[in-house]
């Protein structure tokens, strides 16, 4: 928890952010492995919108290893996936 004199950029009360974090403390294991999931599973729905603005000729291959490429190393993607966003076009 945060004192009275910490500087915060939080637009979350004390009050509020203590009865999230008895919330927290309350769910099971799997409570929080599917909150998440689904927070997860947000971030990159955003993602894919945010890569289909940016690259609208996409197919779907190529918007799934720009999706990976925020997430991997530049390295692993060669290695692994045999693809760089640089040499495809622009980065991710």
């Amino acid at each position: 928890m945060k004192g009275p004199d910490d500087m915060s950029l939080s637009d979350t009360s004390a009050q509020m952010e203590e009865i999230l974090v008895e919330g927290y403390r309350r769910m099971s294991v799997q409570e929080k492995l599917e909150q998440v999931g689904q927070l997860t599973r947000a971030v990159q729905t955003l993602a894919l919108l945010d890569l289909r603005r940016k690259y609208p000729e996409a197919d779907h291959r190529e918007l799934q290893l720009r999706l990976a490429a925020r997430w991997l190393e530049p390295q692993l993607m060669r290695r692994l996936l045999g693809w760089d966003p640089r040499e495809e076009g622009g980065a991710c």
